[in-house]
């Protein structure tokens, strides 16, 4: 799911939850387990949680595996993931040392040193010591360019609440007096040194039924909160509403945002103290500001001034232009194709940097304005890799780009302002062989007749014979393209797979289905709401495709997936048992009926339907899987994991779909960590363990 701040929807009464049910629904048996904090649920998910991590733990193979992912995670070795701000390398490291982690920061020149020196700028692991809170560290929102200041965001276990203080990045401490907010799902941005538009829980009607805040305000340094200047109010249907400013060199540009729902949203220039409506689709996005411009990423055809620009495209736009002014334009910057689509901008002091995809193969763009357009200069990596502009110096326009393959370890470029040749800066060594693998791109044809492609990773010389163990991960939504890693999937494990699987003898799989975003905006909507079966289609045509290809054998197929992922795997493992022969279900959602009544749920309407509607139902209907396991089904082994602490996709989807199928006499493992949030985990220590039992569980069940 795309990031935002949530809050609690579901209401609880003496730790028990209200009861809430689609009309007509039969009830449901298990629905006492979404009371998070009840001691009764509690006391399930421990019991299960004891007997997974006996069985798995008894396993001769878990000890190394274990060793082998908590030496990955914690070496001193790994490349720090950088944020540049004022001049300096700022990273959240995590290690034996510092399962929290040190927010720390260092120089470019230091950072070029085999051995850098870093400077402390927040012990997170002391700070939660000292204050007795399980803090952690959700991120910092800088006040650029200047950089002297920051807010500092805390979470109390790792979910999507959060604190706000702020810290002065000189004194290294927190402002006495400053801007400071309690926990809640916020959403707050720098107007200026002394202002922030914040939205946060005020009370009574304060939030959408989504949980996210709806009010957007102005709040001046020295007064009090309650004090803050409304600038506007989000119809509660919908999703959130929040305000934040667009900086340039040729003027900054305030912007207040209602998000309509997950794909729609509407616009306001703030001008002179009044909201002033942008005529801008409202499935497109804002992504910054250049010279005084908008920057528009756009999700359909629009057409204005009678020129259609393509859906996917990259304009420029004057905001008078947006406003309904005689004077602006709107200008193309980009125009992709079938196969060559947008996947990320970033704006700088010199023009565009454009990430694409080309076929799932990650292509860099640098984009620089001319007097009849602008240019499109190739910034140059390998294939087969995935790029990503990970921070960009506000001060200079300088870029700093992480490259990575599913065999080579993530290296950090330097990208100097208005050039197109890289200067790696430093590279991770690698943590298995890869020599000794090979990375094949291999297509098969879904239902429909679509083609969908797939990563293999596997032996330099395959056996075709249909004795390899696969592990095959997807995602399949919200237009998140997967792209080449050398995790071998979307979180960063470092290369702990190549260790626990590769080097084992297992086979690397990752199928890029519609639903997510490798081709762009139609790919992603080919798989929306009633046509959700489709992602489920391709990942079980690509599962066919490994069979015939006497790559394996259905039984020697595992398949994985967290959140949306989740819901996929959980879903083809009831429609088609016979294709796997075990499922990992990571942070799910599996009761398609309540899911827009829990947590953050009803922001995804639009993804997925909505049950309450009888048209909309019947296909949810169809393929929710915790209305549709049943005895008899012949299911292959399935592994839940979840966070007790995860605000976003709430952790009773895992636990009822867990408990039905345990009572149904399947063979179920379950772990719920009880910190970490939508990620599942929050120290170096939870997450190996996580993996660890992960592989365990494929190797048990694969071999």
């Amino acid at each position: 799911m795309r990031t935002l701040a949530v809050t609690l929807l579901t209401a609880l009464s003496g730790g028990m939850l209200l009861p809430q049910t689609v009309a007509g629904a039969p009830a449901d048996p298990y629905q006492w387990l979404e009371a998070i904090d009840d001691p009764h649920a509690l006391a399930w998910v421990e019991k299960q949680n004891d007997a997974t991590a006996r069985r798995l733990a008894a396993d001769p193979e878990y000890a190394g595996l274990y060793r082998d992912a908590r030496a990955i995670l914690d070496s001193s070795e790994r490349l720090p993931a950088i944020e540049v701000h004022g001049g300096y390398f700022y990273n959240l490291w995590r290690d034996g040392e510092h399962p929290r982690g040190l927010y720390r920061r260092t120089t470019l020149e230091e950072f070029r040193a085999a051995n850098p020196r870093w400077e402390t700028v927040l012990d997170v692991d002391e700070l939660a010591r000292r204050e007795g809170r399980p803090w952690v560290f959700a991120g910092a929102i800088w006040h650029a360019p200047a950089a002297r200041r920051c807010l500092i965001q805390l979470s109390p276990g790792g979910g999507d609440a959060v604190e706000v203080r702020e810290f002065d990045a000189e004194e290294l401490e927190f402002v006495r007096g400053g801007f400071v907010l309690p926990p809640a799902k916020v959403r707050v941005g720098w107007r200026d040194a002394d202002t922030i538009f914040v939205g946060t829980d005020f009370g009574a009607e304060s939030l959408t039924a989504s949980g996210y805040p709806r009010l957007v305000k102005l709040w001046q340094r020295g007064t009090p909160l309650s004090a803050a200047e409304t600038l506007h109010e989000a119809a509660t249907s919908s999703v959130a509403a929040f305000g934040h400013r667009l900086r340039s060199s040729s003027g900054d540009v305030d912007l207040v945002t209602e998000l309509v729902t997950f794909w729609t949203q509407r616009h306001w220039q703030l001008l002179n103290g009044k909201l002033h409506s942008l005529r801008i689709p409202e499935r497109a996005s804002i992504i910054d500001a250049f010279a005084g411009r908008l920057v528009l990423w756009l999700k359909d055809d629009w057409t204005f001034a009678g020129h259609t620009h393509a859906a996917g495209s990259v304009v420029i736009a004057d905001p008078a232009a947006l406003r309904g002014r005689a004077h602006g334009r709107v200008d193309p910057i980009v125009t992709p194709s079938a196969t060559d689509v947008v996947t990320a901008v970033n704006v700088t002091t010199e023009g565009l940097l454009v990430t694409m995809l080309e076929n799932v193969r990650g292509r860099l763009y640098r984009f620089v304005p001319h007097r009849r357009g602008w240019e499109r200069l190739p910034v140059v990596f390998p294939d087969h890799g995935r790029i990503a502009v990970v921070s960009v110096d506000e001060r200079n326009g300088d870029a700093f780009v992480q490259f990575e393959t599913f065999l080579t370890p993530p290296a950090l470029f330097l990208l100097p302002a208005a050039s197109t040749r890289p200067v790696e800066l430093k590279a991770q060594p690698p943590s298995f062989d890869g020599s000794r693998f090979a990375v094949e791109q291999l297509w098969a044809r879904s239902a429909d007749g679509t083609n969908v492609p797939y990563f293999l990773v596997g032996p330099r010389e395959l056996k075709r014979d249909g004795s390899n163990p696969v592990w095959m991960f997807s995602y399949g939504g919200f237009e998140n393209a997967l792209t080449p890693s050398y995790s071998g999937s979307y979180e960063p494990h470092y290369g702990a797979y190549g260790k626990l699987w590769l080097e084992r003898g297992g086979v690397f799989v990752l199928a890029n289905i519609r639903g997510g975003g490798e081709f762009g905006p139609r790919w992603h909507q080919a798989a929306l709401k009633e046509n959700r079966h489709r992602a489920f289609e391709d990942f079980e045509a690509i599962a066919r495709d490994l069979v015939a290809r006497k790559i394996t054998v259905p039984g020697r197929i595992g398949i994985e997936g967290r959140s949306n992922g989740g819901l996929l795997v959980a879903a083809t493992m009831l429609r088609h048992p016979e294709l796997y022969g075990a499922v990992v279900c990571g942070v799910p959602l599996t009761d398609l009926q309540r899911y827009h009544r829990l947590l953050a749920g009803a922001s995804w309407v639009d993804e997925y339907g909505n049950p309450e509607v009888a048209s909309e139902w019947a296909y949810l209907s169809r393929y929710s899987p915790y209305q549709n396991v049943r005895a008899g089904m012949n299911l292959p082994p399935v592994m839940f994991f979840t966070s007790t602490r995860d605000d976003r996709v709430h952790p009773g989807h895992a636990r009822k779909m867990a408990a039905r199928m345990i009572a149904l006499g399947y063979e179920v493992d379950y772990y719920e960590n009880t910190e970490g949030g939508h990620r599942g985990s929050v120290t170096n220590e939870q997450l190996a363990t996580r993996i660890a039992r992960t592989f365990t569980f494929l190797w048990q069940h694969l071999r």
